[in-house]
């Protein structure tokens, strides 16, 4: 009976949306076509979806940005806890300085990092002028587009990560330092054998769990984009796989065609998780 609410839960709000959405993948349902809804096509949007070029587009773009935003958010994350971690001047304020990115609303953030990269009278590209013959166009080519998407989820989600990080060090042993600083460690040495090998589980949790959220990445992408019609720029130079589901499903009104994206998504984020999980059975196992 405790347990109950939970899988009530869950099979209202998890289960049957998902048995739901692969039914409704199988059919030529569109709100554009009356009666289209009984329609069933068996796989052919998965196969119209594999051969269709926009959603490989889409696929890169998203592992891409996943890449560019993951890796020096997570980076940066692990910097900061360091530096909090020691016994600073106001270090309860600057814990709570770090925690603001992620609790101010996306669209917010978006509205600034909007101006910042905006082409003609943008922050960066002012700060760039000297450098530059012409305004760099962040929207217009695909490797600025993914540096400008990525510069707003690692804004907003280094914090967070920041403090995970800092919750785990501050359950390190501090007499492993002592130790080591009698034996003549440096600090960048007892940092990297001692601080890292001990947050190498919480390392492993914020790899999958930001590899989980770059694979959902939707508003960041969503907000940046001046189309109004969900391309992600003109040539779709940053359309990720979810705000091309969003374009099908609600735009175009391709209701079976965007639940066999939303599918495919679940698939690959899915078989990602699972590589990650041997990943780390593989490295729990030569730890031991």
């Amino acid at each position: 009976m405790y347990v109950f609410p939970f899988f009530g839960l869950f099979a209202v709000f998890g289960l049957f949306p998902l048995v739901y959405t692969a039914i409704i993948s199988t059919t030529a349902w569109s709100p554009r076509k009356p009666g289209s809804e009984d329609v069933s096509v068996g796989l052919d949007n998965y196969g119209k979806l594999f051969a269709d070029p926009n959603f490989h587009n889409a696929l890169v773009n998203t592992f891409g940005i996943g890449i560019v935003s993951t890796v020096p958010q997570l980076l940066l994350a692990l910097g900061i806890a360091h530096l909090l971690n020691y016994k600073l001047r106001g270090r309860l304020f600057l814990r709570m300085g770090v925690l603001l990115p992620y609790i101010t609303s996306v669209a917010a953030v978006a509205l600034i990092f909007n101006q910042i990269f905006a082409r003609d009278y943008g922050l960066l590209n002012w700060f760039l002028q000297p450098f530059m013959d012409n305004p760099l166009d962040w929207r217009a080519e695909k490797w600025a587009s993914w540096l400008a998407v990525s510069a707003m989820v690692t804004w907003h989600w280094t914090g967070y990560n920041a403090l995970i990080y800092l919750a785990a060090m501050q359950t390190i042993p501090y007499e492993l330092y002592e130790s080591a600083s009698i034996d003549g460690a440096t600090r960048w040495q007892q940092f990297w054998h001692i601080t890292i090998p001990s947050l190498r589980p919480t390392i492993i949790f914020t790899v999958i769990v930001s590899t989980i959220g770059a694979l959902q990445l939707f508003a960041e992408p969503f907000l940046f984009d001046v189309t109004r019609n969900n391309n992600g720029g003109s040539e779709r130079q940053f359309q990720t796989v979810v705000l091309y589901l969003y374009q099908q499903f609600w735009t175009n009104g391709r209701y079976g065609y965007g639940a066999a994206i939303a599918w495919t998504l679940f698939i690959v984020t899915v078989v990602i998780a699972l590589v990650n999980f041997l990943l780390v059975r593989r490295i729990r196992s030569a730890d031991d």
